[in-house]
């Protein structure tokens, strides 16, 4: 059995096994127990519900997890009303050809046709549980989050070139109507939808064990609780409050306050038994902040900054491999670096450590981030000359940007930057080669003019020439404190793609256990898109909770079959 560490991960044992789970003395029953309460818990507990299951929906805090902090946005296309009210014409064949070039076929063929073809019925099925959505359009072409006011955009690579597929672009990104980060306002119609559909909460909660009866099956979970109203219980959410709001201020201090979460629960927690009837589904987030998993499955991304909340501990994956299911995808993870806005960033050129130009600029920001951390060591510069350093300066300051859009672009051109009368002044400034600098420049410049091939792929927008001086170089790199390079976990536990059941090493369903979100392999395991994580929480989390649901219909069956004769 395993020991409690001294981390603020969630501990994970062994699993029960029983030989008789009637004979199990029970703190709690339910047809279905949903483990982690954010969007793709949330959706799970809907569907289940919406067939008749009794659902008990835990959580190691008070729900909403990464979602919550999420930018609200969920990628949605294939003739959404709002896609049509803003001029748009798409269809689901459009987006699978789309996504097909970004998934890389981490799914099969036939889920991602589904996945496109269900895309407006389930944004239509989030509108219904009261989560809003518009067809306002931004200004200005590609941006990493649209401003206040504007709820729809394109949120990933729809617009270049070499992504974009035979068929007309579309904008697919849906912010959910709001102000600010619209990621708490969607998770809070999710919620107020569970309770009203009579799903039971089970707060501060952590799972640290299946149960698993004789014949395999997964018959519930031990849950360690924190009793609710007590001193600690109220210390332990107020410290969990702080840590999900300062994060992206003050990480190493919001380490510490996890560590004293985690105390809290190794001193204080009470364990309670939970029979589920039908099947446990785990929706507990991924595992980015498991430095842990991190070392193991993908080190290149130790030093990234994490995307994500306390609960993406891996204690799902964990969970899950404890009964014999298999993790897939675990070295993806999907790191941002966004060159938009300030929206002339991306006509710059982005080199190595080398001078050396390595991407197309004007990509999606994890498919810039991917190759920056995997192949050149997380270190890359941003090089402008001084008419475009002007004008992005002038964007950035009057642009209307978000301020953590603004702020580290300011930071990073006006008191972060090297500069260079020449390029090779700022080879040499930089530690460039300046023979590969120089010829970077060179080849881009004759693209910009028309007068030979863009290397990468850049459309001719987002081409310019760059000849006069002085040159800057920004850092870009994982290092820089005051840019950070936000990363995620991708991978997840192999699942049945028609159900969402958690499969063994030998592809078998295991009995009574399902994974969603970001627990699971999904559709976002690839590479990630603006959206298309929370698109995958409704789709994966209705495609659980209808399956579990319907597992007490097929023991029902039987019974009825034998009353009719």
């Amino acid at each position: 059995m395993a020991t409690f560490d001294d981390s603020f991960y969630t501990p994970i044992q062994t699993p029960l096994q029983v030989a008789d789970s009637s004979a199990l003395l029970w703190d709690e029953h339910c047809d279905v127990l949903v483990i982690g309460w954010g969007a793709a818990g949330a959706c799970s507990a809907l569907e289940a519900r919406a067939l008749g299951a009794n659902v008990l929906i835990a959580d190691r805090f008070t729900g909403g997890g990464a979602s919550a902090k999420s930018g609200g946005v969920v990628y949605a296309g294939g003739g959404t009303r709002h896609q049509q009210a803003a001029g748009f014409s798409d269809t689901p064949e459009a987006m699978f050809d789309y996504l097909k070039h970004e998934t890389q076929n981490v799914i099969s063929d036939d889920t991602l046709r589904r996945f496109c073809a269900d895309s407006v019925s389930n944004l239509d099925w989030l509108e219904s549980h009261g989560a809003p959505y518009g067809h306002q359009m931004p200004p200005g072409g590609k941006t990493s989050y649209p401003p206040d006011g504007y709820f729809l955009y394109y949120s990933g690579n729809e617009l270049v070139p070499q992504h974009g597929g035979p068929l007309p672009p579309a904008p697919r990104g849906h912010r959910t109507v709001g102000k600010g980060q619209c990621g708490a306002v969607l998770y809070a119609h999710l919620k107020d939808a569970c309770l009203r559909a009579g799903a039971r909460p089970l707060l501060q909660a952590a799972a640290k064990r299946l149960v698993v009866d004789a014949q395999g099956r997964v018959v519930g979970a031990e849950m360690w609780c924190m009793t609710p109203g007590t001193p600690q219980a109220e210390l332990h959410a107020r410290l969990a409050a702080r840590a999900e709001r300062l994060q992206n201020f003050a990480a190493g201090y919001c380490n510490k306050l996890r560590q004293r979460i985690g105390q809290l629960e190794r001193d204080f927690a009470r364990p309670r038994l939970v029979h589920a009837r039908n099947g446990v589904i785990l929706s507990t987030g991924g595992f980015i902040f498991n430095r842990e998993l991190i070392k193991r499955h993908a080190p290149k991304f130790l030093r990234n900054f994490k995307v994500g909340a306390t609960g993406c501990d891996g204690s799902g994956l964990r969970l899950g491999t404890s009964v014999g299911g298999q993790g897939a995808g675990l070295e993806r993870v999907s790191a941002w670096r966004f060159l938009n806005p300030p929206y002339s960033w991306h006509k710059g050129i982005v080199v190595n450590r080398e001078g050396r130009r390595f991407c197309n600029e004007e990509v999606y920001g994890a498919t810039l981030g991917q190759p920056l951390m995997e192949e050149q060591g997380g270190k890359a510069w941003l090089v402008l000359d001084a008419p475009l350093r002007k004008k992005a300066l002038r964007e950035a300051l009057f642009g209307g940007y978000w301020w953590f859009q603004s702020l580290p672009a300011l930071v990073l051109m006006l008191f972060k930057v090297r500069k260079g009368k020449s390029l090779s002044e700022l080879a040499n400034a930089t530690g460039m080669d300046p023979a590969v600098l120089r010829a970077s420049m060179l080849a881009a410049n004759a693209a910009a003019r028309g007068e030979a091939p863009e290397p990468f792929g850049k459309s001719p927008g987002g081409r310019q020439v760059l000849d006069q001086g002085p040159f800057y170089a920004c850092d870009i790199s994982v290092t820089n404190p005051v840019f950070p390079l936000g990363a995620l976990t991708l991978g997840g536990l192999r699942v049945d793609e028609g159900n969402g059941a958690v499969l063994d090493g030998q592809g078998q369903a295991i009995p009574g256990l399902y994974a969603a979100g970001r627990t699971a392999l999904g559709i976002p395991s690839h590479l990630y898109i603006s959206g298309l994580s929370l698109a995958d929480c409704v789709f994966s989390g209705r495609r659980a909770g209808a399956a579990a649901a319907r597992f007490m219909d097929q023991q029902l069956q039987p019974t009825l079959a034998q009353e009719t004769t």
